[in-house]
């Protein structure tokens, strides 16, 4: 069961807050209540509680200095709800710089926003846990990675085809069975940027997306994408098209730009595209939307491509770095270094024979830089430090006021990944070959054909079988292999399995294949095994 605590001056609220939901249908336990932020904090010690409800003000100790406190002591979990009045939003403001997964009003707490904030505080630990557990092994979260990718894939087309798609939304556990689908691309503005490190500047940024993200959640069905430091795309998708809501949508991306700004002193502004009926054609509505976001501003924050005329420069504003998709999917996938560098330099080329094209480069320069930020292992700060002598950082592509600036900065960005990858080729190989094997641990059940699991990976069938004989000294259908014969004996012995059960089990197409596999491997046949190591084969049947 998943711990909680509640904090809280007031007896009636703590009883209020046990009361008002039956915490077990959560998988939830209130392990004990506090008066105070001091209080609490011997709870936290003493019982490591997942979650915390805390009032904000309280006396000897209040709930801003308790969560700060916890998150020097220990780190970004217990996940944190904070309770506030009208009057407390600057403290608010505070408290969702420290991550806490929601806050809400005491005077309108009830069961409804209560249950609300408890499933958005779940989901929070869920991801912190997939992050530990990250930072724990030493590689990137093998869910989160490669989620990243996928809508990076979806945003730009970068597919090989839909069957890939669908493998990798299925092992995601992602839903697209809706038939209306709309993006947008959206852009963060600081009010002074100058002022901020980059340390600050991802403080900001992420406390601003994340009241993003739960404020449009809470109007309709969307998922949200994280580009840079700056920029964010967001896919509304609806079941049919005559339940697309024009105005739903509107009032949600209003009331989270007058929201980030009360909060955050932010603001952002957002292109949105038209309604597309297939995940696949995501793409076309994604282009139009960044089309629509180049005719944004702080007085029109949000451009509907169906509002533009035909004749707008708008309309030449894009770069679509589709017809690029098999050397970027190469090269970022396989960290190929020469075909990094010819595409960014034919890139170059392209942009520098049509100097007046500025806004087509930029838009081109900016894609590159997303797909580097998402789809290589620690995107964020590579980039970050290939850029770290100049001036606004890898920011500064959104200064750039001629094309020849442009070009310079894509060369910067090209030079500093290529010398990246090379430095790194093999660590990122292994990170690549580790997390496989982590998959095919995981889904022994499943038949893991080669083809299916580079897939799954975004990868080339050759390419993941060369790279896994290359770093395991052993091909990946042996692995697979060995590892569900392993399986298999834990299965027979410790389960009591029967063989023809095991073999179900494992995914193999009948127990006469299964039982030839495992003789092959072990020198014994199954029912053998079982005999020399329990004595009775009478119920290992077939």
């Amino acid at each position: 069961m998943i711990k909680l605590l509640i904090v809280d001056d007031e007896p009636l609220v703590q009883i209020g807050i046990k009361s008002m939901l039956n915490w077990a249908d959560y998988g939830i336990e209130v392990c004990g209540t506090a008066m105070n932020g001091e209080a609490a904090l011997s709870m936290i010690e003493e019982f490591a509680p997942e979650l915390v409800i805390t009032d904000i003000k309280m006396p000897i100790m209040n709930g801003l200095d308790l969560v700060k406190t916890c998150r020097e002591r220990y780190g970004s979990i217990p996940i944190f709800i904070v309770l506030t009045s009208y009057e407390e939003f600057q403290l608010v403001r505070t408290a969702l710089s420290y991550q806490v997964a929601d806050y809400l009003i005491k005077l309108e707490l009830d069961q409804v926003s209560l249950a609300e904030s408890v499933s958005l505080a779940l989901k929070r630990l869920k991801e912190q846990r997939v992050s530990q557990s990250y930072q724990n092994s030493g590689s990137r979260p093998i869910l989160q990675a490669y989620q990243d990718k996928f809508f990076l894939r979806l945003l730009h087309n970068l597919f090989d085809s839909e069957e890939q798609f669908r493998l990798q939304m299925a092992d995601l556990k992602l839903n697209f069975q809706d038939s209306c689908y709309i993006a947008a691309h959206c852009e963060i503005y600081e009010s002074d940027q100058t002022a901020m490190n980059l340390t600050q500047l991802v403080s900001l940024y992420s406390s601003s997306l994340q009241m993003i993200r739960e404020i449009l959640s809470r109007y309709l069905p969307c998922y949200i994408v994280s580009l840079d430091l700056k920029h964010f795309s967001v896919i509304f998708h609806f079941p049919t098209s005559q339940d697309l809501d024009w105005d739903l949508i509107s009032a949600a991306l209003n009331n989270a730009c007058s929201m980030i700004h009360n909060y955050f002193s932010v603001w952002f502004s957002a292109g949105l595209g038209s309604p597309v009926a297939q995940p696949m054609l995501i793409s076309h509505s994604y282009q139009e939307a960044r089309q629509a976001a180049s005719l944004t501003s702080r007085e029109t924050p949000l451009v509907f491509f169906r509002d533009i005329e035909e004749t707008s420069d708008s309309f030449r504003n894009y770069f679509n770095l589709a017809i690029f998709r098999q050397a970027i999917t190469q090269a970022f996938d396989e960290f190929d270094t020469d075909v990094l560098y010819d595409t960014i330099d034919e890139l170059c080329s392209l942009f520098s024979s049509h100097s007046c094209r500025l806004l087509q480069a930029v838009d081109g320069a900016c894609n590159i830089l997303y797909l580097a930020i998402s789809l290589l292992p620690e995107g964020e700060k590579t980039v970050s430090d290939i850029f770290s002598e100049i001036p606004g950082g890898y920011r500064s592509i959104y200064q750039a006021s001629t094309t020849a600036q442009v070009v310079d900065w894509l060369k910067v960005l090209r030079d500093g990944l290529c010398e990246a990858l090379k430095s790194k080729r093999k660590t990122y190989k292994d990170h690549v070959v580790t997390n496989v094997q982590k998959y095919i641990d995981n889904h022994l059940e499943k038949r893991l054909l080669l083809n299916e699991v580079a897939g799954v990976f975004g990868l080339s069938p050759n390419y993941l079988s060369s790279l896994f004989k290359k770093t395991c000294s052993i091909g990946f259908t042996e692995y697979v292999t060995q590892k569900k014969i392993s399986r298999a004996k834990f299965l027979l012995l410790e389960q009591d399995m029967k063989i023809y059960e095991a073999a179900d089990r494992l995914g193999f197409e009948s127990s006469f294949y299964f039982s030839k596999v495992f003789k092959k491997v072990e020198g014994v046949s199954p029912r053998e095994f079982v005999q020399q190591h329990t004595g009775t084969p009478g119920k290992q049947t077939t």
